[in-house]
């Protein structure tokens, strides 16, 4: 790399820059036509195929690219996560999230200890747990089994795991396990959560498990007291000890908040919050949901995806390739969102994970050295599923602005629907359209075309799609447990991926601490002016306008309006 640090001055970035006018001289019409480029861009690992003949690349495209991560030392800068390297530098960690799906005998590092026997003593200890409260061993305070789970978290602690439990949820194999079982999250610290998520339950046949590293994250430990009062004031504050565990690595306060702290399930400083859904963060409500043994299957299949990442060569390495794609998409062709349209109902909550590992990841500004990019880094990830949203934003993927896509197809349903009569299944009706949505993208439909299927003159420019706009399709062989591990780790590394060549830190997250602070300063405005009858000060017009507002018209909500009852 060039003595700044920066990659953007290195002679393979440079290339590609050279290389974008190229590309645009092509139309993935021709592109698309050439057969052994099409062969060369498919890729399959465990029944995964990767098609990426449809981004706007030729094979001289990927073996640009492939230079530009040797330059990034790519392939040394993820033998150092693995190594347990301190990579996270501005935190001064280790990045060890595939140690927590690692193989009991498995040998991960840091700082000189293999953590592996930590990850498993605290993976054995769910089990028993989630065993014990699934079998009816572990009771409530009224003796009645524990049969509804609400998880109080935020970000991280909360995005990974409902991602995994909705994909569950329709599983065959995991749902019949969950029969009888309800799972809940609670993460925003707006009332109305707490109030739809605990709507229907009985503080006796609930357990709600809080999870916060620190246990000081101000949302978090709110919804947790919240709770706190809902079940002591039903059921007496000793039963917070039957009803309440957390996962946390602050035993003191987890104790002086009334938890016991042998329920406190562990994780640590090497595992990042978006990074965390393999710990104990979700391992222990999703254990508690689907039992064990099904939640391991998904252990296994993110490090299926782990170990191919760190051993497959670039040209085969799914992870790798997905993230240099991107770097392609965002740094040289300027397209800096991405759409991700998973065929599949079951993954509905995919794109919001995936938006905060990205975008908290990769939204960064500067180098891991501090200095200033000098290009674009990052991406603006949403998505929905197909084929919802064909009737929403597909519109402007079509036709307005360019949008890279990652769709996302399931060759076997996880509830197949043949209705006699019909011309095919219900999911070949929604695979038709994986299918057929890629190619209208990359071929759209010209003048000439539309001239030929006799369309009235003032509607050619309306109906002409100028194509050209680049997709990948990954298809999954099924969607069970196994394959929403690899799912998972595949966006994980991928976004890692693209940090590693950036060369930014895509492990911290200070950009989340600055609101988070004004916050602080507004609430004990608040709370002097509600309390203490004391002016606004410190703020600057605008903010002041607001509060002023907000303070005369919430006036007559006293503290008692606002309590938590037990029928709530």
């Amino acid at each position: 790399m060039a003595e700044s640090g920066l990659i953007c001055e290195t002679q393979p970035w440079k290339d590609l820059t050279a290389h974008v006018d190229d590309i645009k001289k092509t139309h993935l019409r021709e592109l698309m036509s050439d057969t052994e480029r099409c062969k060369s861009m498919i890729v399959e690992f465990d029944g995964i195929l990767l098609d990426y003949s449809r981004q706007c690349a030729t094979p001289d495209t990927l073996n640009k690219l492939t230079k530009l991560a040797e330059a990034a030392h790519l392939k040394e800068k993820i033998e150092g996560m693995f190594k347990g390297e301190r990579i996270n530098s501005t935190e001064n960690r280790s990045v060890l999230h595939v140690a927590l799906r690692a193989p009991r005998d498995s040998v991960i590092n840091s700082d000189g200890k293999n953590v592996v026997p930590d990850v498993w003593q605290v993976l054995d200890k769910i089990k028993d747990f989630s065993d014990r409260v699934r079998s009816g061993a572990w009771v409530g305070a009224t003796g009645k089994v524990l049969e509804n789970v609400v998880a109080v978290g935020i970000g991280g602690s909360f995005l990974g795991p409902l991602f995994v439990h909705t994909a569950l949820q329709t599983d065959p194999e995991a749902s019949g396990f969950a029969k009888g079982r309800q799972l809940r999250f609670l993460a925003n610290v707006d009332p109305i959560d707490v109030a739809r998520n605990i709507a229907g339950l009985n503080p006796e046949t609930t357990l709600v498990v809080v999870v916060s590293k620190t246990f000081t994250t101000a949302e978090t430990m709110l919804n947790a007291r919240t709770l706190r009062e809902w079940i002591s004031s039903s059921l007496g504050a000793q039963a917070v000890a039957k009803h309440m565990v957390a996962v946390s690595t602050n035993l003191t306060l987890v104790e002086k908040f009334g938890i016991d702290p042998n329920n406190a399930f562990a994780f640590w400083d090497w595992v990042g919050g978006r990074y965390s859904v393999c710990s104990a963060v979700g391992v222990l409500p999703l254990s508690l949901q689907y039992g064990f043994e099904s939640i391991e299957k998904f252990l296994k299949g993110a490090s299926s995806i782990d170990q191919h990442f760190r051993s497959a060569p670039s040209e085969k390495n799914l992870p790798v390739l997905l993230g240099l794609l991107s770097v392609w998409n965002v740094s040289f062709l300027g397209y800096p969102a991405r759409a991700i349209l998973p065929y599949s109902q079951a993954l509905e909550k995919l794109a919001p994970h995936i938006q905060q590992v990205s975008m908290e990841s990769n939204g960064k500004g500067v180098s891991i050295d501090g200095v200033p990019l000098p290009y674009e880094a990052g991406e603006i990830d949403f998505g929905e599923p197909g084929t919802n949203g064909q009737h929403s934003f597909y519109q402007l993927i079509h036709q307005g602005r360019v949008i890279p896509c990652d769709f996302i197809g399931v060759m076997k349903s996880q509830r197949p629907v043949y209705l006699k009569g019909e011309l095919v299944s219900n999911h070949d009706e929604l695979m038709s359209n994986f299918f057929a949505q890629p190619d209208a993208l990359a071929y759209g439909k010209t003048p000439e075309q539309l001239l030929q299927e006799n369309v009235p003159n003032h509607l050619i420019t309306h109906k002409t799609f100028s194509g050209n706009r680049p997709s990948l399709s990954l298809l999954l062989p099924s969607l069970n447990a196994y394959n929403i591990g690899q799912l998972l780790a595949i966006y994980e590394h991928r976004i890692v991926v693209e940090g590693f060549v950036w060369g930014i830190n895509s492990f911290d997250q200070w950009g989340v601490e600055l609101g988070k602070s004004l916050a602080t300063q507004v609430r004990k405005q608040l709370h002097a002016s509600r309390k203490k009858g004391e002016q606004l000060e410190g703020f600057n017009f605008s903010t002041t306008t607001l509060l002023t507002k907000y303070l005369e018209a919430s006036a007559d909500i006293s503290k008692d309006d606002c309590t938590v009852l037990p029928n709530m």
